[in-house]
């Protein structure tokens, strides 16, 4: 709320030196309309009654210790201000979005270093696949020069691989016999 308000003072020639001066009353003025708008119930209290705030005003004596006595409050002019209340709320619900979009962001950026890291992992497990297929020739010829596997062993072997990739490829479930990556 804004109010101007017209205080009319008389001054006392007793209490002039050593009293309190013109600031004092119109800070005490203001202060009891402050408080009086204040202790409303609702703006539109104060706006249909302006006239009630120079009364609480008069009432409680503030010209005491002064070098004036105030003789009438007049409010001039009662408007609507600023909505403090309604501003400090847009100013939190700011805070709490730009709090949410920091948090959003966070997980977003913590779900690409996952992926990141599983891509990592499934590279590391292709790795391990392509260096054990390495040894399988290095076995075989082991197994040749202990005995353990004949040439006819071996043909039948490369037979059933090759009776393998056929049936894959013409199922279209693989790409004959080997993996590629993505």
């Amino acid at each position: 709320m804004i109010a101007i308000a017209r205080v009319t003072v008389r001054a006392s020639i007793s209490q002039l030196i050593g009293g309190a001066g013109e600031e004092t009353i119109l800070a005490r003025v203001g202060e009891g309309i402050v408080t009086s708008i204040g202790s409303a119930k609702s703006h539109k209290e104060v706006l249909e009654n302006p006239d009630k705030i120079s009364k609480l005003v008069l009432s409680r004596g503030l010209d005491s210790g002064t070098a004036f006595q105030i003789l009438s409050i007049d409010i001039a002019d009662v408007d609507v201000g600023a909505n403090i209340g309604a501003k400090l709320q847009i100013d939190q619900a700011s805070a709490d979005l730009k709090v949410a979009e920091a948090k959003a962001e966070e997980r977003r950026a913590m779900a690409v270093a996952v992926e990141q890291e599983m891509k990592a992992k499934a590279q590391e497990a292709r790795a391990k696949v392509i260096e054990a297929e390495a040894e399988i020739p290095k076995a075989i010829a082991g197994a040749f020069a202990s005995g353990n596997l004949g040439i006819m062993d071996y043909y039948k072997m490369q037979n059933v691989q090759a009776d393998t990739e056929m049936r894959q490829s013409i199922s279209g479930s693989g790409k004959g016999g080997t993996t590629t990556a993505k």
